[in-house]
């Protein structure tokens, strides 16, 4: 075979091309990051979506903003992604709520949460805690499942609304610990907190950023935490899990890109969360905020994950009869 004479010049230029870093490669990105919350401003995601951008978009040599679209428990937001352009601009940062229960309790959610997307990191978990007014006369999990289990269906619990993830987690807990509690629903977790804190109703499950301050300020008291073990954030606070075995009601927040992302671009934001979610500064916000940093994911690992809450919460979904149009 003859050789071929390559220039000189064309050689260091494809030298220097690949010593560059992909992002000078691909040119991206080559303007501001939108990362579309599905949620209002002020609750968890939001919180945690501007915290993990503004580190994201340091990684990334740009500057990342959260871009608020609530409606429909998330899916306004999750369909704008999915239909929305596939160059690495526009992410989803998301929770299990939205992307694990809707499709099974929406009849049509408007977005396929596998197919129309590919994850790109996990952030962490975010509990959720069972709360009563401090006038409730059980003081622990143990005397609030007793006097559960005595009251019949005369104990009722608020929730942000028909399939929300403070519903759906009442409806496990009767279901998995023999209970009859009565569900309320609201238009959003303002209002029911607001009842809850005025004794109007017995209960409710919050998250733990919402919820912190009235806890610490005595206004609320915190019977138990939904995830599988105690939150490092209240430690004195027990699991459910501890005396309903199986129990296991985690939150997790995380990032998405629209399926059809080029493979370059995909990549880079992959190792750009790695990256962001190893720096210290931004794990000590998260801590503060109540959130559990997730140990080191890979997104083929998240993918799992939500193969396997898409699977619970469907069962979930079902046993309870929730459903929304």
């Amino acid at each position: 075979m003859p050789s071929i004479s390559v220039p000189r010049r064309a050689l260091l230029a494809l030298a220097a091309a690949c010593a560059l870093p992909a992002a000078a490669q691909s040119g991206y990105p080559s303007r501001p990051i939108v990362l579309v919350v599905p949620q209002a401003a002020g609750g968890t995601n939001d919180i945690v979506g501007r915290l993990v951008g503004q580190k994201l978009g340091e990684v990334l040599g740009g500057s990342a903003v959260v871009e608020n679209r609530p409606g429909a428990g998330g899916n306004i937001g999750t369909q704008y992604v999915a239909r929305g352009p596939k160059d690495g601009h526009t992410l989803l940062m998301t929770i299990s709520s939205s992307q694990a229960i809707n499709p099974s309790l929406y009849k049509n959610p408007g977005f396929d949460p596998v197919k129309d997307f590919v994850p790109l990191g996990l952030v962490g978990a975010v509990p959720n805690v069972l709360l009563v007014n401090p006038s409730f006369p059980a003081q622990n999990l143990t005397e609030f499942l007793a006097l559960a289990r005595k009251s019949g269906d005369s104990l009722q619990y608020a929730s942000a609304g028909n399939g929300t993830l403070n519903h759906l987690l009442g409806e496990m807990l009767n279901s998995m610990a023999g209970l009859k509690l009565q569900h309320v629903p609201y238009k959003g977790v303002a209002p029911a907190l607001n009842d809850v804190l005025g004794g109007q109703l017995h209960m409710l499950f919050a998250s733990l950023p919402s919820a912190l301050s009235h806890i610490q300020a005595g206004k609320l008291r915190a019977i138990a935490v939904s995830g599988a073990k105690r939150s490092p954030t209240l430690p004195n606070v027990p699991a459910i899990a501890e005396a309903v075995p199986g129990y296991d009601g985690q939150l997790w927040i995380g990032l998405f890109a629209p399926s059809g992302l080029p493979a370059l671009v995909q990549a880079q934001l992959e190792e750009a969360m790695r990256k962001t979610m190893a720096a210290k500064d931004l794990r000590d916000k998260l801590e503060q905020q109540g959130v559990e940093i997730a140990a080191p994911t890979t997104p083929a690992q998240f993918a799992a994950l939500l193969q396997d809450d898409l699977a619970k919460w469907a069962r979930i979904v079902k046993s309870s009869g929730a459903s929304v149009d």
